[in-house]
């Protein structure tokens, strides 16, 4: 697919590019602006690979949220980033992902996961509750120990002593490989367009209102 420059929204050290059906990230993008961009957004793209952010050494969010990536992702080295959201994408896989970003994104204090069934609440399988999805959070604490926010809520001091005490046994079963629940994640990752961002986030209005002109 051909990527147009035009596309791309810049607002100092912020850059986003969303909803162009992106299948891959632009070496242009890189180039142009890798050492600039401090918050990146490619939501509503259709990425299955992360491997053109090696240019962007000085990134500190990323969002990525309504795309294709699932258990292969690799990312590059991000020392600075603090914030990632990785919303309605097709990771299964909890515990590899877990342990790739806790290699390569030393500094992560905000994830989110929602709409993913690597994370098992309501959104991705009505046969979920809120005890499944508090073991989630127990162990995701137990691989990444310098969280602060995840998905939609801030860790709690409680957590982080369950995390401690028992987050190694609370391990989420990675769901067998069923193509129909695959397909049927896929429809609904197209429909309902899932975008929480941490309160953390420098911008969270201007991506609110890019979901906002897609659902509308």
């Amino acid at each position: 697919m051909a990527h147009n420059e035009s596309m791309v929204v810049v607002n100092g050290s912020q850059v986003s590019c969303i909803g162009h059906d992106w299948e891959d990230i632009p070496d242009f993008l890189g180039a142009k602006y890798g050492e600039v961009a401090r918050r990146l957004d490619l939501s509503f793209n259709q990425l299955r690979s992360l491997t053109g952010l090696k240019a962007f050494s000085q990134l500190e969010e990323l969002i990525v949220d309504n795309n294709l990536l699932g258990n292969d992702l690799q990312l590059p080295r991000l020392p600075r980033l603090h914030t990632l959201t990785l919303n309605k994408n097709q990771f299964t896989d909890i515990e590899a992902l877990l342990e790739h970003l806790a290699e390569v994104t030393p500094a992560l204090e905000y994830l989110s996961l929602l709409g993913n069934e690597a994370c098992p609440n309501q959104l991705v399988s009505m046969d979920k509750d809120e005890d499944d999805y508090q073991r989630y959070r127990y162990f995701v604490l137990h691989k990444l120990t310098k969280l602060k926010f995840l998905d939609t809520r801030r860790v709690t001091q409680w957590e982080w002593s369950e995390a401690e005490a028992r987050g190694a046994f609370m391990k989420v079963v990675k769901p067998k490989n069923d193509q129909d629940t695959a397909s049927d994640v896929r429809s609904e990752s197209t429909t309902t367009p899932y975008t929480p961002l941490p309160r953390g986030s420098k911008d969270v209005r201007n991506h609110k209102e890019a979901v906002q002109k897609r659902c509308f």
